[in-house]
């Protein structure tokens, strides 16, 4: 394998190892009881209590671009979790995320914001998590302040 061959491998590899890693936590949160789903339901639980967010997703569709109060829902989430240290990612396969975290007929309408919360007896380690943690630093040490991730597909 020559060093192009390896230079082009790895960011694939990282992309696979980080969506992998979404999904995962996502799944456990689901089992937890530590997802909010829904634009105006994760406001809430932002405005009620901020602490208790540890991750958030950001889901674009075709429709994202004529959605302009979309939009505006994503800008000020965006800024919330700039302002309270909260990493955040945006996939752009809506239909996916609805898959792995809906249950209930109106979260899979409504999936374009995802929350992933510490249960209430405290925070849940999860090394999945970390890996996501560590995947938005890197990103923003290389001004890209929201990255995309691609959902592995079924």
């Amino acid at each position: 394998m020559t060093l192009e061959e390896v230079l082009i491998q790895k960011p694939i590899e990282r992309a696979q190892c980080t969506a992998n890693a979404l999904e995962e936590v996502l799944v456990t949160a689901k089992e937890n009881d530590s997802l909010t789903v829904g634009v105006y339901e994760c406001a809430k639980v932002m405005n009620l209590d901020p602490d208790s967010v540890s991750f958030c997703v950001l889901a674009t569709d075709d429709e994202f671009d004529c959605d302009i109060a979309l939009q505006i829902h994503f800008t000020l989430i965006q800024s919330f979790c700039f302002d309270n240290d909260i990493s955040i990612v945006r996939v752009s396969d809506m239909q996916r995320l609805a898959e792995i975290v809906g249950d209930k007929a109106e979260q899979l309408e409504d999936a374009h914001c995802v929350l992933i919360t510490n249960p209430a007896e405290g925070s849940w380690e999860d090394p999945a998590l970390a890996k996501l943690h560590l995947f938005c630093e890197e990103s923003r040490s290389l001004n890209d302040w929201v990255p995309e991730i691609s959902l592995p597909g079924r």
